[in-house]
């Protein structure tokens, strides 16, 4: 990942936030010919009451020990909410860790039973947004939630996936903030580093929200979607953990149009599963049974 490869996330992080305010926002006279987006270095120092030479160092990584009071007062310069100035205490308090032991991520076997017994589209994503296992109304919600499937990487780069989010450049920034989140001090894992290498190379959207640093929580919340058949969905979203995956289900509000409209889905894909299963040989071995 180029910012961590440097080993200077805190002065990756600070530049990124820096650059994202501006000086009206931050109660300065704009001025003329400003050579940089955002604020400069010396107005941020100004602002957060310490030397410019003393923030300068910290830009650029010669001082990874600042204060909490000294990353209180920049937060509150950089104009951070409650999760980016976690964000910014923890990249200070990461120290030097040993190795972490690599494991597959392993979908219980409780949770594979748990998903066919929903009636809603619910499916079980690993850390860095894979798709490790979903239940057949997930599938008929989005054929992007079958196992194997990376959700980000769909978000991203499948045309389809873009037309079916009503509101895809905030899901976009969204996934891409949550990911960064994720990935915390975990750099190394071979996983990330992959995706981000992948999806640096491939998409404009991605480069330019990474460079933005931006954090974010993806737990619960609202989507609105367009599905090509029954058009569109209004769902709640919610996430669950469950030892090392999550379980993230999808729901519509009781008796509400999305809810007849999944109630449609649901029969359709019923019919399309048994219209398959109709039209298979009799000789041909049924896919469980292989």
């Amino acid at each position: 990942m180029k910012d961590s490869e440097s080993g200077d996330r805190l002065g990756s992080y600070l530049r990124a936030r820096r650059e994202l305010v501006s000086p009206a926002q931050a109660g300065l006279p704009p001025g003329g010919n400003r050579r940089v987006p955002g604020l400069r270095r010396e107005e941020v120092a100004l602002l957060a009451g310490i030397s410019p030479d003393y923030y300068l160092r910290l830009e650029r990584g010669r001082d990874k020990n600042p204060s909490p009071q000294v990353l209180e007062s920049l937060a509150r310069v950089l104009q951070l909410d409650d999760i980016e100035r976690a964000y910014l205490l923890g990249l200070a308090a990461a120290r030097p860790r040993a190795p972490r032991r690599k494991r597959p991520e392993h979908v219980p076997a409780r949770v594979h039973e748990l998903l066919t017994h929903l009636q809603i589209p619910a499916f079980v994503e690993g850390r860095a947004f894979d798709v490790l296992a979903s239940n057949p109304m997930a599938v008929a919600l989005s054929p992007r939630l079958r196992p194997g499937q990376n959700r980000l990487r769909s978000l991203l780069l499948d045309p389809e996936e873009q037309v079916f989010h009503q509101d895809w450049a905030k899901a976009t920034a969204d996934f891409i903030a949550a990911l960064r989140i994720t990935i915390g001090d975990d750099t190394d894992n071979p996983r990330f580093v992959e995706l981000v290498g992948e999806l640096a190379l491939s998409s404009q959207r991605f480069r330019t929200l990474w460079a933005r640093h931006d954090v974010r929580s993806l737990d619960g919340g609202t989507t609105t979607v367009h599905h090509p058949v029954v058009g569109e969905l209004r769902l709640h979203r919610d996430k669950l953990p469950i030892d090392d995956v999550i379980l993230v289900v999808y729901y519509p509000d009781k008796d509400s149009d999305s809810d007849e409209k999944l109630r449609l889905l649901a029969a359709l894909s019923l019919t399309e599963s048994a219209s398959t299963a109709h039209d298979r040989p009799a000789d041909t071995p049924h896919p469980k049974t292989l």
